[in-house]
């Protein structure tokens, strides 16, 4: 008889935001307002701070970490695109993972994760706001089929320097 491989587990996970995972986001965070131009937030947050951050009025819109185990790796969330009616089924959609996660797959996990998401709750159009610089983010959305539809030259400042931004979107409905 054959051995029966038993299933192994996923490596990586998606669980909605709780507070007890703030600190751990929050640090993640800070890393790249510290260290990057891929967040424009230019001062660390505080746990409140990010919880303010991540915290939406409409059931629409989430917060998630992605989790290695039993350790917050990454977070990810859906936000609301523009405060107007008008653009009710648009989401931003938005990853951050833990340095030394990159480039091991979970960051294309969470966009097809946050994708389901977005469909279940009735979006249409996602959209993704990146530095022009990030050009691993660039890639990541382009290898989901997102498509570039913006480029705003000099629109934010950063480590003295004026940065590029670029959106993509993606139509999923």
């Amino acid at each position: 008889m054959g051995e029966i491989e038993a299933e192994s587990p996923p490596l990586f996970r998606f669980e909605e935001m709780e507070d007890r995972h703030l600190q751990d986001v929050t640090d993640i965070c800070n890393h790249y307002v510290l260290n990057s131009t891929s967040t424009f937030i230019v001062n660390p947050l505080s746990a409140a701070g990010m919880k303010e951050t991540l915290t939406f009025d409409s059931p629409r819109h989430r917060s998630y970490v992605v989790m290695h185990g039993e350790e917050v790796c990454g977070y990810c969330f859906i936000s609301p695109f523009k405060n107007r009616d008008a653009y009710a089924d648009t989401a931003e959609v938005t990853v951050y993972l833990r340095p030394g996660f990159t480039g091991k797959g979970a960051g294309g996990l969470a966009v097809d994760f946050m994708e389901g998401e977005a469909r279940q709750r009735g979006f249409h159009c996602l959209i993704a706001v990146i530095c022009a610089e990030n050009g691993p983010s660039i890639r990541l959305f382009e290898k989901k089929g997102f498509q570039r539809c913006a480029h705003y030259r000099e629109v934010g400042r950063k480590f003295g320097r004026l940065l590029d931004v670029v959106v993509y979107q993606k139509i999923i409905s």
